[in-house]
């Protein structure tokens, strides 16, 4: 009969982090490896995303993998989860994810290339038209800033969904930064595209309150890049390790 593996709670877990050469230990679906051995979790931080020391259940779930490669590590114990750890997901997400499991994937990484982009260039051919009076640069970021603002709605669905599966709808800084600067974001899009349609000649003759549309306008490019650079600082953090 083999031996009872030891129950490790998340406290108890977390000194097996890898460093001043202690043991790296994960969690995963209420298993405890041991990957001390493995080349890519050296100093207990893997993809200078994943720390050692903590339950990667949710953050596997996430990953360009399937959690088969951690069955190639010697399983030293069992994690013992506690009874409340973050908010329950909403019903009518379980309904998606049962219906279209496809959505376990996560869509947000895709549909948030698409605003990037829109509010990117909006700016930019908004710029170009100014300097060279080419109306067609003018026509183009019209057209750019109406997918803006269709696509930043499902970003941020999709977003929404992504930090509830991915990371338990924790209060993380970083998420209420992108939250309210997407909120801004979509307002002064919103805002551009219904005055624009309004007026087909708004920068013909630039004067006057012509001027807040072109602040408004310029204002997208820092404000995505900012939203941009948080995303990629969740996903791949350049600090390493967990808030």
């Amino acid at each position: 009969m083999s031996a009872r593996l030891k129950e490790y709670t998340a406290e108890e877990l977390k000194p097996f982090n890898g460093e001043d050469g202690r043991p790296i230990y994960v969690a995963h679906g209420g298993k405890v490896y041991d990957l001390t051995e493995s080349r890519r979790w050296k100093k207990g931080l893997h993809m200078n995303r994943h720390s050692a020391g903590y339950d990667l259940t949710q953050d596997i779930a996430a990953a360009p993998h399937t959690a088969q490669l951690l069955e190639k590590f010697p399983v030293v114990g069992v994690f013992k989860k506690a009874a409340a750890e973050g908010p329950k997901i909403p019903l009518f997400l379980k309904v998606a994810l049962e219906a279209f499991p496809f959505l376990k994937r996560h869509p947000h990484p895709m549909t948030v290339h698409f605003p990037l982009v829109c509010h990117i260039f909006t700016s930019l051919f908004t710029f170009l038209y100014l300097t060279s009076g080419v109306q067609a640069f003018e026509t183009t970021a019209f057209v750019l800033l109406g997918a803006g603002v269709l696509f930043t709605i499902v970003a941020g669905v999709t977003g929404l969904m992504t930090w509830w599966l991915n990371y338990m709808a924790a209060p993380m800084t970083p998420v209420r930064i992108k939250m309210a600067l997407t909120v801004l974001m979509f307002l002064c899009s919103l805002i551009c595209f219904i005055w624009r349609a309004l007026e087909p000649d708004l920068l013909v003759e630039l004067a006057g309150a012509d001027f807040i549309y072109v602040g408004l306008a310029f204002s997208l490019f820092p404000m995505v890049s900012l939203v941009g650079y948080l995303g990629a600082e969740l996903t791949f953090p350049t600090h390493g390790g967990r808030e």
